[in-house]
């Protein structure tokens, strides 16, 4: 059981909203529900409805389908002992449970474009004459995912059947959400209403948090079913048309999975002025869209979904945002406006100028044309100045700041920046030199003035020089991680320079990148992706678990992140040019899609120490558009 608590299984709306849980019915984290619904699309994400408690009735004999932890951590009802199968069919979980002779086969599935979530099942083995009865008693919340629910009379649910379902509000004030049933020979509701105490939620208690839930069962919902019948059962915000039960078909491959797993990240964003507009979310459960998790994503769920039109889409709303050079690091999680987003970062804009090029590449043209007045407007910025004192250095060109909280490697507690990178950082120099270097190609395409493109080459050509005299740890054969900051030159071993090596026109000497990229996967490699610091390293921390000052403190000082195998293969292509020597980095990772952690997609990160458990949000972008990427690029 503890092995099983750990798969995981997730579908989502296009909306932001999503349904999920464990394979074998407890929850463990407070963020799983059936119907969990971005109330502000795409946050605003609120539980519903927790789950569907199941009972199947063939006969005399009664068959508890359901399971929950509780306080004590007692498992009740243990309706695993029944579970024969679990597996995702075109990407949507599909459970089968034997019953003796009779099999109940349970589909999860939600709309594309509504908040709805859908759940179905098909009766197989009974014997002829009777029928079985199905009883699934709903249990309801309406909160904030962040928090738990606290049970009292005072939320006075009120639940009341019509034409149309069940309708439940929770309390004065809540938007209302329908439980629909297509039944085939129609359905009854009755029984008791009231409420379930104490669900423990084990991966919050690990964190330190609250972890104990609530629910409210709001009665009992009964279907009589015949052999070869399907009811299907729709909870959502509001009536809509009845579902199509999906069809059987078949388990995916490694590619064609993570081809289904992007597009769970492309989500609708209402902008102001905008028609349809579409955002991607960092990760599920609980990230909202962030400017740097986008760009670094973006190519990759581009080649993956093949919604072109949509990822230029989100090329030209976040150009919208662009202030002072800076692209927002996020967009606020609640229904403030766009633009009081935080600007806290001081790569996004450099990974939307790497994205630019990426899409524009792969989409056949014309998006530098668009956006190139903000592409200028990012470098410009950049010479003279922005936010937290990024700046370039006149004496060497490179990009320096003194806030040591900038790049991706951002984890704070309180006041303590747990992995400080202040000064010039390496992967940051790397992607200034490429930006410079794409804006001197570009403008002379676009039939700019000439000394514009005179103007980016000459930074370009400063920024190479230095790179190569300053970064190069000639001693040792790798990169500085960092120079000119509080450490001065950083020679701690992290990943940050496979970037380096992985860019096109890299100012780095076909000598230095073989050196990194074997240096990198000797010392870095896992089979789950890189580590953020050398094993041998005293200040390696091997497992991302405790409070949020142990997670932190570990999340940027050893654990493994697997979006990292995109740079590493690129490097790797590039030095070796032997893609299946490549595709053996990543191939250890089929196993983790369909066998470990959320089923169907790739975790934000793991255990730097084996055996590299998955850990962080379950299914996150940038690893499953970086990964697939870098698979495409090993195979085609």
């Amino acid at each position: 059981m503890e092995e099983a608590l750990t798969h995981e299984w997730l579908v989502t709306d296009g909306l932001g909203g999503y349904a999920s849980g464990t394979v074998v019915g407890p929850h463990t984290r407070r963020y799983h529900g059936l119907l969990v619904a971005p109330l502000a699309p795409p946050l605003g994400r609120h539980i519903l409805l927790s789950k569907l408690e199941e009972t199947l009735v063939v006969g005399e004999r009664e068959y508890r389908l359901g399971a929950n932890e509780f306080e004590d951590g007692s498992i009740s009802p243990r309706g695993y002992v029944h579970l024969a199968d679990f597996t995702l069919e075109d990407g949507r979980p599909v459970w089968r449970y034997a019953c003796d002779q009779v099999t109940l086969e349970k589909r999860v599935w939600m709309e594309r474009g509504r908040t709805a979530t859908c759940v179905s099942y098909r009766i197989d083995g009974l014997p002829s004459g009777p029928r079985a009865t199905l009883r699934l008693a709903p249990l309801c919340s309406f909160r904030e995912f962040h928090h738990e629910t606290v049970g009292s009379d005072d939320w006075r649910f009120r639940v009341e059947r019509t034409d149309q379902g069940l309708w439940v509000r929770p309390y004065a004030g809540a938007a209302p959400y329908l439980l629909s049933v297509a039944a085939p020979r129609g359905w009854t509701w009755g029984g008791h209403q009231g409420w379930w105490w104490h669900f423990l939620h084990r991966e919050e208690r690990s964190r330190g948090q609250d972890y104990l839930e609530d629910c409210f069962q709001a009665g009992e919902i009964a279907c009589e079913v015949g052999a070869g019948e399907t009811l299907v059962v729709t909870v959502s915000l509001e009536p809509g048309p009845p579902p199509t039960s999906p069809a059987g078909g078949a388990s995916e491959g490694f590619e064609e999975q993570l081809r289904r797993a992007a597009h769970d990240f492309i989500v609708v964003r209402p902008i102001p002025g905008e028609d349809d507009s579409r955002t991607v979310l960092a990760g599920y459960h609980w990230f909202g869209d962030w400017g740097r998790d986008t760009f670094i994503a973006l190519p990759g769920l581009a080649l993956a979904t093949g919604r072109h039109d949509e990822c230029r889409a989100i090329v030209r709303t976040f150009a919208r945002y662009v202030d002072r050079g800076m692209l927002p690091n996020r967009f606020p999680d609640s229904g403030a406006p766009l633009d009081d987003g935080d600007y806290n970062t001081i790569d996004a804009s450099l990974w939307y100028v790497h994205a630019v090029d990426a899409l524009d590449r792969l989409t056949g043209g014309g998006l530098v044309a668009e956006v190139y007045p903000v592409l200028s407007e990012i470098v410009d910025w950049h010479v003279k100045g922005t936010r937290f004192g990024i700046q370039v250095d006149p004496e060497d060109g490179l990009i320096r700041t003194d806030n040591p909280q900038l790049t991706w490697m951002d984890a704070k507690v309180g006041d303590w920046v747990c992995t400080p990178r202040d000064g010039k950082p390496v992967e940051i120099a790397a992607l200034w030199h490429h930006a410079l270097q794409l804006m001197e190609v570009w403008a002379r395409l676009l039939g700019r003035r000439a000394t514009e493109a005179r103007k980016y080459s000459a930074l370009r050509v400063k920024v190479a020089e230095s790179f190569g005299r300053r970064f190069w740890n000639r001693a040792d054969g790798y990169l500085y991680d960092t120079i000119d900051g509080s450490q001065d030159a950083d020679v701690s071993f992290r990943p940050n320079q496979i970037i380096a090596a992985a860019l096109p026109e890299s100012p780095l000497t076909a000598r230095q990148r073989k050196s990194i990229v074997d240096k990198v996967v000797s010392r870095l490699w896992t089979p789950r992706g890189l580590r953020t610091l050398d094993p041998a390293d005293p200040r390696y921390r091997g497992r991302y678990e405790g409070d949020v000052w142990s997670r932190d403190g570990a999340y940027h000082q050893g654990t493994v992140w697997p979006w990292l195998l995109g740079p590493l293969v690129d490097a790797h292509l590039e030095v070796y040019g032997d893609k299946s020597k490549a595709r053996r980095l990543i191939e250890p990772l089929t196993r983790h899609l369909m066998e470990e952690g959320c089923v169907g997609s790739i975790n934000e990160i793991f255990d730097g120490d084996a055996p590299h458990a998955p850990r962080g949000a379950v299914a996150q972008a940038w690893s499953v558009a970086e990964v697939f990427r870098a698979w495409v690029n090993t195979v085609h």
